[in-house]
C-alpha cells in the first residue's frame, strides 16, 4: 500500500539515483553497479530513525511484473530495429533460447551433483528452478558499458536480442518447472508442460501482434491529435501486458489451463511492432517525445530496479550466512555453465556459416563473460510460493529463502566481478576497435565540425558578435585543427580508401533525405503510404552501401526483413481489397518528394564543394553523388509530367492544395512566433487560429 513514507522513500531514491548517475557520468564508472552498491549502504542508513521510511517502499513481485518490467521491455523493443534484428535472428534465438536451456539444465544438474557431495541434499527441482531463475541475462548493464567502450553494432544487436527474447524464454521454463514442483512429473505433465511452453511462445506473439495493430491503427486515427496518440502510445506496453496477463489468468480457472500466453513476448511483440511500424502514424514532434518520455521512464525504473537489489539485502533471511560455500560454489558453477552454453552453440554454428556471418571468438569470450542478472531473476525468486512444499527438503530455509540467498549472490557478482572487468576485457580483446569506415568517418566529421565553425566565427566576427581578437584566436584554434583533419583526409588516397570515403558520403546524403523526408510528412505533403514507400528504399540503399555496393537497386522499397511492413500490407490487402496499388494522387506525391529530397541533396553537396577552405570530400566524389541525384531529380521530373499530362486536372488541384497548405504553415508558423513574442494575448491567438483552421477547413486542404 503507499502512504506517505513509502511515497517520500519513492522520490528520496530517484534523486539518490540522479545524483549517483552524475557521479557514474564524471568518473566513467559503470552507472548500474553504483546504484546497486548504493542500495547495500542504504541497508544500515536505514536504520538510523530519521530514514526509516526508507524501508516503507518495498520491490514487490507485483511491482517488479506490472510496472518496472513491462517499462523496461518496451524501452528496449521500441528502439531496436527489426531489420537488423532479422539479419541475425539464427544466432540470437540459438542464445536466447536453445543456450538459455542448456545453461539452466546445466546449471541444476550441476549444483544439484555439487550439493549433494558437498552434504547438502537439495532436490533436483530446486535447482533446476534456479537454472531457469539465473539463466537470463540482463541487458541493461552491459550495454551501457557496450556503449561507452563502443562495442560492435553487430556484438551489441546480439547480445540485445538475446537478453530480450530470453526474458521470454526465462519466464516460460520457471513457470512449467514450479508447476513440476508441485504437481510432481509424469509422462502427462511433460506433455503439457511442452504444450504450455510452445503456447506462450505463438500464443504471446499472437496476442502481441493482435494487440500492437489495435494500438497502431487507433494512434493513427488520432496522429493530428498528438496528446491522444501519445498517450495510447504510453499505455501500450502495460496494457498489453495486463491484457495478456488478465488473458492467463482467465485461461488457469477454464478446462485449458495448461494454454498460457507470455505477457512478456506479447509486450515484446507489440513493443517492436510499434517501434517499427507504428512510429510513423504519430508526427515526428511527437515521435521524439515519446523517445524522450520512454528513456526518461526506463532510467528511472532501472534505477529503482537496481538500488532495490541491493537493498533487498535487507530482506536475507537470517541463517544465511551457514550457506556461504554453497553460494561461492554456486557462483562458480553459474559462470561456467553460462560459457559452456555459449562456447557449445556458437562454436558448431560458425562451422556452418559463411565467413561474415561467423560470431568471431573474441565476441564469444565477451557473451560468455559479460552475462550480468538484474531485475528479471529477483521477480521470478519472488514468484516462487513462500510455502511451497517439496519432498525431501530439509533445509531450515524454506525453498523461496534458499533460492532468494543464491540469486542474490549471484547477481551481486555479476554486478561486482563481471561488470567493472568488460570494459578492460574488452581492450584486451580489441572488440572496441575502429573500422576502417568509423576511421574514415571520424576524419571527416572533425572537418565538417571545425570548418563549420570557421565560417560561424567569420559570421560572429562581421556582426560583432564577438570580440576581433577573440574571434581570431578561434579562427586560429579551429582553423589548424580544420587542416589537420582534411589532410588525414586527403592522405589516404588508396583507391579501397577512396572508395570508403565516398560512402561515407552516399550515407551522409540518404541521412539528408531521412530528414528532409521526415519534414514532408510532417507537414502533410506526402501521405503515410507515401513516406514509407520512400523511407524503406532510403533504408535498403544506406544498408547496400554500408556493405560496400555503391550501386544498390533503388526501386527496391521493401523486403524481407520488414517483417512488420509486410504483416501490414498483407492484411490491407485481404481487408482494403486494394489490387490497384499506388493511385496516380500518391504516385505524383511520391515523385514530387523524390525531386525534392534529390534538390536538398544536391543543395547540400554544393555547399560541401564551395564553403569550405580545403575540400572535406574529394571532387570526383562530390561529381559522381551530384550526377546521380540530378539524374534522380530529372527522373522524377518526367514521371511527374507524364502525370500532369495523364491527370491533369487532379494533378492540379494537388499542386493547389499543397501551395495553400505551405502559405497556411507560414501563417501558422508566424501566428506562434507572434504569440512567443507577447504580441498576442492568448484569447487573440485562439481567434486568429480559429481564423487559420476555419479557411484551411473551407479549402478542404486534403492530399
Amino acid at each position: 500500500m503507499l502512504t506517505a513514507t513509502s511515497a517520500l522513500a519513492l522520490f528520496f531514491m530517484l534523486a539518490i539515483a540522479s545524483m549517483v548517475y552524475f557521479v557514474a557520468e564524471r568518473f566513467k564508472l559503470p552507472y548500474t553497479v553504483l546504484l546497486a552498491l548504493v542500495g547495500v549502504l542504504l541497508v544500515p542508513i536505514s536504520s538510523i530513525e530519521s530514514l526509516r521510511f526508507l524501508r516503507e517502499f518495498q520491490l514487490t513481485p507485483e511491482l517488479l511484473f506490472f510496472i518496472f518490467l513491462p517499462t523496461l521491455l518496451f524501452e528496449s523493443a521500441y528502439n531496436i530495429n527489426v531489420r537488423r534484428v532479422v539479419d541475425e535472428i539464427k544466432p540470437i534465438l540459438l542464445l536466447a533460447v536453445f543456450a538459455y536451456l542448456l545453461s539452466a539444465f546445466l546449471i541444476g544438474g550441476s549444483l544439484w551433483l555439487v550439493f549433494g557431495a558437498i552434504g547438502l541434499p537439495i532436490p533436483f527441482f530446486v535447482t533446476f528452478l534456479f537454472g531457469a531463475i539465473i539463466s537470463a541475462t540482463d541487458p541493461v548493464a552491459v550495454l551501457a558499458l557496450f556503449k561507452e567502450y563502443g562495442a560492435p553494432r553487430r556484438l551489441t544487436l546480439i547480445f540485445e536480442g538475446e537478453s530480450l527474447m530470453n526474458d521470454a524464454t526465462a519466464l516460460a521454463l520457471f513457470m512449467i518447472v514450479l508447476g513440476f514442483v508441485g504437481a510432481g512429473t509424469s509422462i502427462g505433465t511433460v506433455a503439457l508442460g511442452g504444450v504450455t511452453f510452445v503456447s506462450m511462445l505463438i500464443g504471446g506473439t499472437v496476442v502481441g501482434l493482435f494487440i500492437g495493430n489495435l494500438f497502431i491503427q487507433l494512434i493513427g486515427l488520432f496522429r493530428k491529435h498528438e496528446i491522444v496518440a501519445i498517450t495510447l502510445m504510453i499505455v501500450l506496453a502495460h496494457s498489453t501486458f495486463l491484457i495478456t496477463e488478465l488473458a492467463n489468468i482467465w485461461l488457469r480457472g477454464g478446462a485449458f489451463a495448461f494454454i498460457q500466453f507470455s505477457p512478456i513476448i506479447a509486450t515484446t511483440v507489440a513493443s517492436l511492432m510499434m517501434g517499427n511500424y507504428g512510429r510513423f502514424k504519430i508526427t515526428p514532434n511527437a515521435e521524439e517525445f515519446i523517445e524522450k518520455f520512454w528513456s526518461q521512464f526506463a532510467f528511472m525504473a532501472n534505477s529503482l530496479v537496481f538500488i532495490l537489489v541491493g537493498f533487498f539485502l535487507a530482506s536475507v533471511p537470517s541463517g544465511a550466512d551457514t550457506l556461504l560455500i554453497p553460494t561461492l560454489v554456486t557462483i562458480v558453477v553459474v559462470a561456467a555453465m553460462r560459457a559452456v552454453s555459449i562456447y557449445s552453440m556458437l562454436i558448431p554454428f560458425n562451422l556452418i556459416r559463411p565467413p561474415l556471418k561467423k560470431i568471431p571468438m573474441a565476441w564469444q569470450h565477451l557473451l560468455a563473460w559479460g552475462s550480468l542478472r538484474g531485475a528479471l531473476a529477483v521477480m521470478l525468486v519472488l514468484l516462487v510460493p513462500k510455502d511451497i512444499s517439496i519432498p525431501g527438503w530439509s533445509l531450515n530455509l524454506s525453498v523461496q529463502e534458499f533460492l532468494l540467498v543464491i540469486t542474490m549472490a549471484s547477481i551481486f557478482a555479476t554486478l561486482f566481478i563481471k561488470a567493472p572487468t568488460i570494459g578492460p576485457l574488452m581492450n584486451r580483446l580489441n572488440i572496441g576497435t575502429f573500422t576502417d569506415m568509423e576511421k574514415i568517418a571520424a576524419l571527416q566529421a572533425r572537418a565538417l565540425i571545425h570548418g563549420t565553425i570557421l565560417l560561424k566565427l567569420s559570421a560572429f566576427g562581421d556582426k560583432k558578435y564577438i570580440p576581433d581578437g577573440i574571434v581570431e584566436h578561434l579562427r586560429a584554434e579551429h582553423g589548424a585543427r580544420f587542416r589537420e583533419a582534411c589532410e588525414a583526409c586527403h592522405d589516404r588516397q588508396t583507391d579501397s580508401e577512396k572508395e570508403i570515403a565516398e560512402r561515407v558520403l552516399r550515407l551522409y546524403a540518404i541521412g539528408l533525405e531521412k530528414e528532409a523526408l521526415k519534414e514532408l510528412f510532417e507537414f502533410n505533403e506526402i501521405t503515410e503510404r507515401v513516406f514509407r514507400r520512400i523511407n524503406g528504399k532510403l533504408v535498403i540503399q544506406s544498408e547496400e552501401i554500408e556493405r560496400g555496393n555503391l550501386n544498390p537497386n533503388i526501386s527496391r522499397v521493401r523486403d524481407k526483413r520488414d517483417v512488420f511492413e509486410n504483416i501490414a500490407e498483407w492484411l490491407r490487402k485481404i481487408v482494403v481489397r486494394d489490387k490497384k496499388g499506388f493511385q496516380a494522387h500518391e504516385n505524383y506525391l511520391y515523385y514530387r518528394a523524390q525531386k525534392i529530397l534529390a534538390r536538398k541533396v544536391i543543395k547540400e553537396l554544393h555547399r560541401l564543394d564551395a564553403e569550405f577552405e580545403s575540400p572535406v570530400f574529394s571532387k570526383e566524389s562530390i561529381e559522381r553523388s551530384t550526377a546521380l541525384y540530378r539524374e534522380y531529380a530529372d527522373r522524377a521530373a518526367v514521371r511527374m509530367g507524364e502525370l500532369q499530362k495523364s491527370h491533369t486536372r487532379s494533378v492540379r488541384n494537388m499542386d493547389e492544395a499543397l501551395a495553400l497548405r505551405s502559405i497556411y504553415r507560414v501563417e501558422e508558423k508566424y501566428l506562434n512566433r507572434l504569440y512567443r513574442f507577447s504580441m498576442l494575448t492568448p484569447k487573440l491567438r485562439v481567434v486568429l487560429q480559429d481564423e487559420y483552421e476555419q479557411r484551411a477547413a473551407a479549402r478542404k486542404l486534403k492530399l
